[in-house]
């Protein structure tokens, strides 16, 4: 039987770094947008000996447009609202982003995710009356990594294996 895959089935975790160094990933709450675009490359052209174009995908340019309303006592909004408000630049607006896929999880609790680095750049905030809020778009900055994630607090939080 087919079954639909909600969007809420695909969580998005935000990495926030502690104390130490270590980081944690925390499930990105309050987002009204998070879309992913894949921003392919291509190579097209046209040969003299043939009445069509061809196309090939040469690469991608992958970046994820989000939009979140501010809550107060979020970590992952605090990080983004500080990296906005002092206007980081180069490494130090860079952010790790974990994509999980609950639609999949097996019987341990374990699920898909892909763990990928992205530059977060802002594009507006206070664009709304009802809430304050924050717009931009994350683009990638690394190699995606494979792997499985599990929680246990309710995907809260999770954890990430490479794979």
């Amino acid at each position: 039987m087919n079954r639909i895959v909600k969007r809420s089935d695909k969580l998005t975790f935000f990495g926030v770094a502690n104390g130490d160094g270590d980081i944690t990933y925390h499930r990105m709450r309050g987002f009204s947008e998070i879309a992913i675009k894949k921003n392919s490359k291509e190579y097209s052209r046209q040969y003299v000996d043939e009445e069509f174009e061809q196309s090939d995908v040469v690469g991608y340019s992958p970046s994820i447009s989000f939009a979140f309303d501010q809550f107060k006592e979020d970590l992952v909004h605090q990080d983004l609202i500080d990296l906005a408000e002092s206007e980081l630049v180069g490494d130090a607006a860079v952010r790790t982003i974990l994509m999980v896929d609950l639609s999949q999880i097996d019987e341990n609790g374990q699920c898909p995710a892909v763990k990928r680095d992205f530059t977060v750049i802002f594009d507006a905030e206070a664009s709304s009356m009802e809430a304050y809020n924050y717009s931009g778009t994350m683009k990638v900055k690394g190699e995606k990594v494979f792997g499985q994630a599990s929680s246990t607090d309710d995907w809260g939080t999770c954890t990430f294996v490479e794979m």
